[in-house]
């Protein structure tokens, strides 16, 4: 995977600084009040830091915000970055500042003086999630970000309160580098061996195979796979670190290609289905940010990989399935075929591991992107208590996340006429009824929720945290749900 930007915590030596390669940065609250750092600094550049912080532009930057000067005469450094920051940041705003201080950088190295400024893990967490860039297929590879310095007071102590940052910042890259693969080198085949390797971490990993989910009787999954020729996989990651807790299920679509099916989608824009596995990137990103921090939790990660293809064997409109619940299924459109994975990996979700509770995530409609554009995930839940608290976590991450609606009306549009329900009611409402296809398929007794991922799970802009392609979203807001509801305490 790529590797992330390496950042090291080490007391303040600012006799260095004038010798330090790269970029230089130091935070300095709004009033342009300098502490040690910034003071010395301003010496070594014959005054352009007081010169910067009382310009007509300092006063217009936003908290995050960065002043560059390029080419500071008395450093060696390329250039020299003042950080708006107070001593007390809200933690969005250092990670903003921490991503602005990764742009400029690019992969040259980093120096940062945090200045008195009291979260600099938190600037760590932005700086090592926006050095993030996707080159694996690239014939002339890119450097490699170089080492960042944060020098800070008691930098054992930061160190030690940004590691379980880091880890999940490690969960977040996987989770891109998996949506951002091609579906020629990320195969469900692949997709697995990947997952395979968590093994290492602690997590215990098993993958349920073609013959498998068949004696299950997971006649909606497998409908999906018959067009391919690459095998359809159930893969199912454990991290126990709770105890004797009933665990958290997290289930991903992982769709590593849609092309619809039969009901074969147009061919402009046809390549972005790459990233159809989008929730099964997102829940596998979370395993592994909860296993390299040790989450003291027992959490359960589920992902049905296939891929959707037309061919002779191709499952067709007017079908009728059977799902491994017994419900049976008219089919309306082949390219409604994320919910029919998802209903059958969450009914063995709760038959064989008995959750507490169960959250899904999917690139799952159009419909959502209309809806909430790429700002906001999509989300529907059954249980107050549990949509409080996701709703917490996702603010907390800033990772957007709206609520939306139930209702029998939406249900009565996916009734079918010669089956227990069909996969589609058609445009009106596309998200909303494709969250009342899979409630059916969530045990009343079990808390859930829907998270529909289509808009925010890869984009094409830049974003504050991360460029264009894959985003990572959702493994900040699902750890920290972890961390506030989930884990034990002491």
């Amino acid at each position: 995977m790529t590797d992330i930007r390496e950042i090291r915590f080490i007391e303040p030596d600012f006799d260095t600084l004038a010798e330090a390669e790269g970029r230089v940065a130091v935070c300095v609250p709004a009033e342009g009040t300098m502490g040690r750092a910034a003071r010395r600094l301003n010496r070594l550049t014959r005054g352009a830091v007081k010169r910067a912080v009382e310009a007509e532009r300092w006063g217009k930057l936003k908290d995050g915000d960065v002043l560059s000067l390029a080419f500071p005469a008395g450093l060696v450094a390329e250039g020299l970055d003042i950080v708006r920051l107070p001593r007390r940041p809200k933690p969005e705003d250092a990670r903003r500042a921490g991503a602005a201080l990764a742009r400029a950088a690019g992969t040259k190295a980093v120096t940062l003086l945090p200045d008195g400024t009291r979260t600099p893990e938190q600037i760590a967490l932005g700086l090592a999630l926006r050095s993030y860039a996707f080159t694996a297929h690239k014939s002339e590879k890119a450097d490699a970000p170089a080492a960042a310095r944060v020098m800070c007071d008691k930098a054992d102590d930061v160190q030690a309160a940004a590691a379980p940052l880091l880890a999940v910042a490690e969960g977040v890259l996987f989770t891109r580098d998996l949506v951002n693969e091609p579906a020629n080198v990320l195969s469900t085949v692949a997709f697995a061996d990947r997952l395979l390797a968590l093994k290492d971490l602690g997590v215990e990993v098993e993958v349920l195979e073609e013959s498998d989910m068949e004696a299950l009787g997971m006649g909606a999954f497998l409908a999906v796979s018959k067009g391919s020729e690459t095998p359809a996989k159930l893969v199912v990651m454990r991290w126990n670190g709770g105890g004797d807790a009933a665990p958290l299920a997290l289930v991903g679509k992982g769709v590593v290609f849609d092309t619809g099916g039969i009901s074969i989608k147009p061919s402009q824009g046809m390549e972005s289905m790459t990233m159809d596995m989008g929730g099964a990137g997102t829940v596998a990103g979370t395993m592994m940010a909860l296993a390299k921090r040790g989450a003291r939790a027992n959490v359960v990660g589920l992902v049905g990989l296939v891929e959707n293809m037309p061919d002779g064997k191709a499952y067709r409109p007017g079908d009728v399935l059977t799902s491994m619940k017994g419900d049976t299924i008219e089919v309306i459109s082949t390219d409604a075929e994320g919910r029919l994975v998802l209903a059958d990996v969450m009914w063995y979700a709760q038959e064989h591991l008995k959750p507490a509770a169960m959250i899904d995530l999917a690139t799952l409609t159009g419909a959502c992107i209309i809806a909430l554009g790429n700002d906001n995930a999509a989300y529907y839940a059954t249980d107050e208590t549990l949509s409080q608290a996701f709703a917490k976590a996702c603010a907390d991450e800033a990772e957007g996340a709206w609520r939306m609606p139930f209702g029998p009306g939406y249900a009565e549009q996916i009734k079918s006429d010669i089956a227990d329900i069909k996969n589609s009611g058609g445009r009106a409402a596309g998200s909303i009824t494709a969250a009342e296809f899979l409630k059916r398929f969530a045990r009343d007794d079990v808390p859930w929720i829907h998270i529909d991922i289509a808009g925010v799970a890869h984009v094409a802009k830049d974003l504050p945290l991360s460029g264009k392609g894959a985003t990572g979203w959702g493994v900040r807001a699902l750890d920290r749900l972890v961390r506030d509801a989930y884990e034990t305490k002491d």
